[in-house]
């Protein structure tokens, strides 16, 4: 597993607000109009019949504060009207190379995952093709202004405000800091190619390209006819004799998992190649892995290929939601494949298995900022936990508090006697403080990696050591629970006095001790169904939220973004194109 090596290159801080950001990328095209002008490269037509036209609309624009062309309701007036104002409303796109390269960069909009027509590809095909009155080739240059501009957000911040779809999400979202929009619009404009510009500037590091390349290639094999299913029938076993197996060959060679040639005198028989490339599959789906066919691997087996297509492109919007707030090292825990990772300098140097929140306490997707390690900590027990797990508990068993070592504190902080308390009283809540003390019985384990947040989640060890070699992991909380925590807070201390025989040392003293980082570490929290290791291998993960759906259906349907624009008295309001 190396999905933390997927992750985005390091931008700067910026406004989390999606209309502040499409204001931000609006504003990049404004200034740089002004800049365009002194561009003795620049090619503008003088055409004043079409200027006219362009001065009508964008003055239509701003009385009205809506223009509609060809079906398409443009931008705000303070965004197309200061663009075209900046240029005395002259034409943008009269250079029939630079119109060329941005048909081509819209059409290419798919290699993304994204839909070329949320840019109004076919309409502006179709307009090039015919316009040549002035007011249709004034529409033309409005249109293709405007999609460039949502060409640029889609490809920057994602299509889908990540606020829409995850409750918790608090990663920034904008401009890095010192980022000249001027000179970046400037050097696209100018540039012979036009997407190489914008590559430049959007995401697009190794992590994006080979999803992108994972894409293409599922995508293939969608247009090929996709992969045969596996009959339904008993768990095929390696050395068997089946005739199922002939199917099962096909259908790994189809995905390209190495299966090696089938017996000569038998191709129903179940080889030890065979059985590999099983193992194989089952790696990268998360299953159990033994060679065996069973239901589990089944189900996984005859998932259609557009389904997993789709899976790379939620991928890359959600990897496009994290592209402006993920620095060059951090923690990454992947909830939705059940793995960690630490990223120094950009490279994955670590990871280890993880169990997440169950579907009923969801872990939340967020960034934190990692800044200390208690060893041997206590457990204060949450609300929530108290309320639904422990009182059922203490209503049956008085005794339960004292054999898992919790202690009964009052609110002025002083120990009472949980056979004192009648623990049937109380249905929602208690005046009381609940605290696990530290032990071998602690839920935290023996370690726990602290990222103040509201959700009060975190990163700790824990006794329940058998639930790692589980395929689906959600037991816990809400918390993270780390197979090897150690491991982590040597990575994240940093620190030779705090190496891993010193934390264990700590940790046989018995002794609750907190041991700060020398540098906070972010944590980022990512829900991604689909990763591409750096060596090209693909892993799909099962959407154990019920995230995909919801945000498929967003992906799929109508631009939805949220422009500022001016009302009465010049204050912003927004409106949804």
């Amino acid at each position: 597993m190396t999905e933390a090596a997927i992750l985005p290159e390091p931008a700067g801080p910026g406004n989390d607000r999606s209309h502040r950001i499409r204001g931000a990328w609006h504003r990049w095209v404004l200034a740089a109009a002004s800049f365009a002008l002194l561009a003795p490269s620049l090619t503008v037509a003088d055409d004043g019949s079409v200027r006219e036209a362009i001065r009508e609309r964008i003055g239509t624009l701003v009385a009205t504060d809506r223009v509609d062309v060809e079906g398409v309701t443009l931008g705000s007036e303070d965004i197309l009207a200061g663009y075209y104002a900046g240029r005395d409303h002259a034409p943008a796109w009269t250079d029939p190379d630079r119109a060329a390269a941005l048909q081509g960069l819209l059409a290419a909009a798919a290699t993304h995952g994204l839909d070329p027509e949320d840019f109004f590809l076919s309409k502006l095909e179709a307009l090039a093709a015919s316009a040549t009155a002035p007011a249709a080739l004034a529409d033309l240059d409005l249109l293709r202004t405007e999609a460039l501009i949502r060409y640029g957000y889609q490809r920057r911040f994602g299509k889908v405000d990540p606020g829409s779809m995850e409750p918790a999400w608090n990663f920034r979202r904008g401009f890095a800091a010192g980022e000249d929009p001027v000179a970046l619009l400037a050097a696209a404009i100018e540039a012979p190619v036009l997407e190489a510009v914008l590559d430049s500037k959007m995401p697009g590091g190794p992590w994006y390209r080979q999803l992108q390349a994972a894409l293409a290639r599922y995508r293939a094999i969608a247009a090929g006819g996709g992969w045969p299913a596996v009959p339904d029938g008993a768990v095929l076993k390696p050395g068997q004799a089946d005739p199922r197996v002939i199917a099962l060959r096909e259908r790994l060679q189809a995905e390209g998992d190495a299966v090696g040639s089938p017996a000569a005198d038998d191709p129903e028989v179940f080889d030890a190649p065979l059985a590999a490339a099983v193992r194989g599959f089952q790696g990268r789906h998360g299953l159990a892995v033994d060679a065996e066919v069973g239901p589990a691997t089944l189900r996984e087996l005859n998932v259609p290929t557009a389904v997993r297509v789709d899976q790379l492109r939620l991928s890359l919007e959600r990897v496009r939601w994290l592209a402006g707030d993920v620095p060059s090292t951090y923690v990454v825990v992947n909830v939705a494949g059940f793995h960690v990772g630490y990223v120094r300098e950009q490279r994955l140097v670590w990871q280890s298995r993880v169990v997440v929140g169950r579907e009923a306490r969801q872990t939340p997707i967020f960034r934190g900022l990692m800044t200390y390690v208690e060893l041997n900590p206590t457990w204060t027990i949450p609300p929530t936990i108290l309320r639904e797990d422990i009182l059922p508990k203490l209503r049956r068993d008085p005794g339960y508090l004292r054999r898992e070592r919790i202690t009964v504190l009052d609110r002025a902080g002083q120990v009472v006697d949980p056979l004192t308390v009648d623990w049937s009283a109380y249905r929602r809540g208690v005046p009381y403080t609940l605290r696990q003390e530290p032990g071998p019985a602690n839920a935290l384990g023996r370690i726990k990696l602290m990222f103040p947040n509201p959700h009060a989640v975190y990163l700790h060890d824990t006794p329940a050591r058998e639930l790692f070699t589980r395929p689906k992991r959600t037991f816990s909380s809400g918390c993270i629970r780390v197979e090897d925590p150690l491991g982590l807070a040597e990575l994240v201390l940093d620190d030779a006095r705090w190496d891993r025989a010193a934390l264990e040392a700590g940790i046989a003293t018995g002794r609750t001790q907190r041991v700060s980082l020398r540098t906070p570490v972010p944590v980022l929290l990512v829900y991604l169904t689909a990763v591409v290791d750096p060596d090209g291998v693909v892993r799909f993960s099962r959407d154990v939220y019920g995230r995909d759906p919801a945000l498929q259906a967003a992906l799929d349907g109508p631009v939805r973004l949220v422009f500022p624009t001016r009302a009465a008295g010049g204050k912003v309001r927004p409106v949804p194109l």
